[in-house]
């Protein structure tokens, strides 16, 4: 018996053993359990006796979620290291720092459909927690998808050169960010929705379905803003996938650590989402310096093309060192401003 587990374990899948990947998925799935289980009851106990506001995740307590989450990353990535080498350690905290940047400018987005759906502070976290679940699933694929062209196709690696570096260059020459408020009547996801079932202008407290008489008067399922929210957050996520799926395909080829280094960047984004959208406004200079990456990482594209791979530890400095000027250059620029609004207090 034990025999047949031990082989069933070392049974390599898309390049690794199935015990690295069970590892992965189960340290996973006990943080996603402990965020649900555990931290969510505490809020709900909380609302049940202080009212729905006090089920909002303060600045404090998302900053110090975010530590957790990126502390429980930086360890995985020393396993990475001492397993699997100095190289794929690399690879995964280079991996890590540029979906960690790419996420952070996905806060713009979300953050816009709240206030266009008129998301209340107290139901965020819902959205965002069952969202992290869909990205799970839907990253998979979609790396799985770009594993399998990277390995039969390798010219596929010139097409996400050029596409790296041509997106970089429309960030730096546009001007503006994403606080537009979308067009929700014309917004493929609303269309689609309709087409499935009415959607309701009112929400149901945490439903995200609801029952509702229509215009004859028969009791029907409706989707409610929450659900609407969640399917624009999910669409939203897969944009700014086309993105980053490219970019750690050209800093490693290995599934295994392309897959680990976007789940942990984005587990930790619902934790670290309550106090940059109360702070986004100090990072002026982020998205300029996430250009930069991108340009940097399509350009080694094809160096790497020409002339050999570049070295680990010249992409993690020099991509380390852009997004941490960033975070300087604009904190220096913001140097004694307030906050968007009214920050909420720690939980």
């Amino acid at each position: 018996m034990f025999t047949g587990l031990s082989s069933a374990l070392s049974v390599l899948w898309m390049g690794k053993p199935a015990w690295m990947w069970l590892l992965f998925m189960t340290l996973v799935t006990a943080l996603l359990a402990f965020d649900l289980g555990v931290l969510s009851r505490r809020r709900a106990a909380r609302a049940s006796t202080q009212g729905e506001e006090a089920q909002v995740i303060g600045v404090s307590s998302s900053l110090k979620l975010s530590a957790f989450y990126i502390a429980i990353a930086l360890a995985f990535g020393a396993w990475v290291w001492v397993t699997l080498g100095a190289q794929s350690g690399m690879a995964y905290l280079t991996g890590f720092a540029v979906e960690k940047a790419l996420a952070l400018d996905n806060v713009f987005v979300i953050s816009v459909i709240f206030a266009a759906l008129a998301i209340p502070r107290h139901l965020q976290h819902r959205v965002l927690f069952w969202g992290i679940l869909g990205v799970i699933v839907l990253r998979g694929i979609m790396i799985g998808l770009g594993a399998a062209l990277v390995t039969q196709f390798d010219w596929i690696m010139w097409v996400f050169g050029a596409f790296l570096l041509l997106t970089g260059v429309k960030l730096l020459l546009t001007k503006g960010g994403h606080d537009e408020a979308p067009d929700l009547e014309r917004h493929p996801v609303v269309r689609a929705l309709r087409r499935v079932m009415p959607i309701s202008p009112k929400l149901d407290g945490q439903k995200f379905l609801t029952k509702l008489p229509d215009a004859l008067g028969r009791v029907r399922t409706h989707a409610t803003p929450l659900l609407l929210a969640l399917l624009l957050v999910e669409f939203a996520d897969l944009v700014f996938a086309v993105d980053s799926i490219p970019a750690i395909f050209a800093i490693t080829q290995d599934p295994f650590i392309v897959y680990t280094s976007n789940i942990f960047a984005i587990l930790g984004l619902r934790a670290l989402y309550f106090a940059l959208d109360a702070l986004i406004h100090r990072f002026s200079a982020l998205k300029p310096a996430l250009a930069l990456v991108l340009v940097f990482i399509g350009g080694k594209i094809f160096y790497g093309q020409f002339f050999g791979k570049v070295d680990p530890a010249i992409s993690l400095t020099v991509t380390v060192g852009i997004l941490a000027g960033g975070v300087l250059v604009s904190l220096w620029r913001t140097r004694g401003g307030g906050g968007k609004g009214e920050v909420q207090a720690a939980d």
